[in-house]
């Protein structure tokens, strides 16, 4: 379990911030956090799974939910303790409505409905990714924050996206997957390279492995496609699978010693973040088609944490003059922080949900 108590700062005695307990269980992670309308992150409880995903080479969703289902009820007493807060104490209950695996959505639907009722306290579901897309204007200095319009890239287990966003509600996709997620593309080679999960899954550990590869490795690496080049959309199953098929034309990962393998991690993972420059490449000649004015690229979700990934699009965003803005490595990852924060001004506008509101497990972005 992760318990961060990042306070930025106490709310002043003459005013008063709102408070939001906010759960997030849309995947394999189960969170908590409380969060304030100052900017402060009093808690953040993030829960992970993957000791129990790893023997399935992936999430199972009854797994999933059977733990989220253990696991939520610690979350949320610890990220109340860390925040040194009774519920009682908080003004508003959020938790992810959408995108996600259905029955994982609704241990924290289920958990935030039953919490909001018997206390009689407002209620806010929230967009998966609107939450990743704002995480940054949370995280920055009120004074050093991205402004609107901005491009945002979204990276992450389940999606793959490029978007513009125009305002806390409003986003226009300019880029999405056309087969699987740069996240799951992630994982399956990490598998197929037989990289073990550690605690932050097989992603994690491919990225390092990648990063200790040698030139003369590098070398000797196949050549990966350019799926969809110069066009607006993403394609990383055929990455993955350019990686499988070499495996399998060696017979089998048992043939291939360690210096093939990391030269193999580091091209693949050079022409996953390739594809990200050239669709923002795309996305900036679009905007400045249409006279957009862009301010800044956030880039934002779980593999927004992989080190090689946020130091090749910071120096394409300089040399386009552009400012890039990455949450802290602990919010690119699911945490229940970004979701009360994208809930907040919804709670300051008293614009609240009712009990009945159903959950999304498939929602666009642009349909919030």
């Amino acid at each position: 379990m992760l318990s961060l108590s990042a306070t930025i700062r106490r709310p002043p005695r003459w005013r008063r911030a709102f408070t939001v307990l906010a759960l997030e269980s849309s995947a394999d992670d189960t969170c908590a956090a409380v969060v304030d309308s100052f900017r402060n992150i009093l808690s953040n409880v993030v829960i992970k799974q993957h000791d129990l995903h790893e023997t399935f080479g992936g999430i199972h969703p009854t797994v999933a939910i059977e733990a989220h289902q253990r696991n939520m009820p610690r979350a949320i007493r610890t990220a109340l303790s860390d925040a040194r807060l009774s519920v009682n104490d908080v003004d508003g209950i959020a938790y992810t409505r959408g995108p996600g695996i259905g029955g994982c959505l609704s241990v924290g639907s289920n958990a935030a409905k039953n919490i909001a009722a018997a206390l009689n306290k407002p209620m806010v579901g929230v967009h998966h990714m609107q939450a990743h897309a704002l995480t940054p204007l949370l995280t920055s200095p009120p004074s050093d924050s991205p402004e609107f319009p901005y491009l945002t890239i979204l990276v992450s287990g389940g999606h793959t996206l490029l978007l513009l966003a125009t305002s806390l509600t409003k986003f226009r996709i300019l880029a999405t997957t056309a087969d699987e997620s740069i996240g799951r593309a992630f994982d399956k080679v990490g598998r197929i390279l037989e990289m073990q999960w550690g605690t932050h899954g097989p992603a994690a550990s491919l990225e390092h492995f990648a990063s200790l590869a040698l030139p003369e490795e590098i070398a000797k690496a196949p050549t990966f496609p350019r799926p969809f080049w110069k066009k607006p959309a993403f394609s990383y199953a055929s990455l993955h699978s350019t990686v499988e098929r070499h495996v399998h034309s060696l017979g089998g990962v048992n043939n291939l010693d360690v210096s093939a393998r990391r030269g193999l991690a580091h091209a693949f993972q050079k022409s996953a973040v390739d594809q990200l420059e050239d669709k923002l490449s795309q996305a900036l000649l679009w905007c400045a088609n249409r006279s957009v004015d862009v301010r800044g690229v956030v880039v934002s979700g779980g593999v927004a944490s992989n080190q090689y990934l946020r130091s090749r699009l910071d120096i394409f965003c300089s040399g386009q003059s552009l400012r890039t803005f990455f949450p802290p490595v602990l919010l690119c990852t699911d945490n229940a922080a970004m979701i009360a924060w994208a809930s907040m001004h919804r709670f300051l506008g008293q614009d609240h949900d009712s009990y009945e509101i159903e959950l999304r497990p498939k929602w666009s972005i642009e349909d919030i």
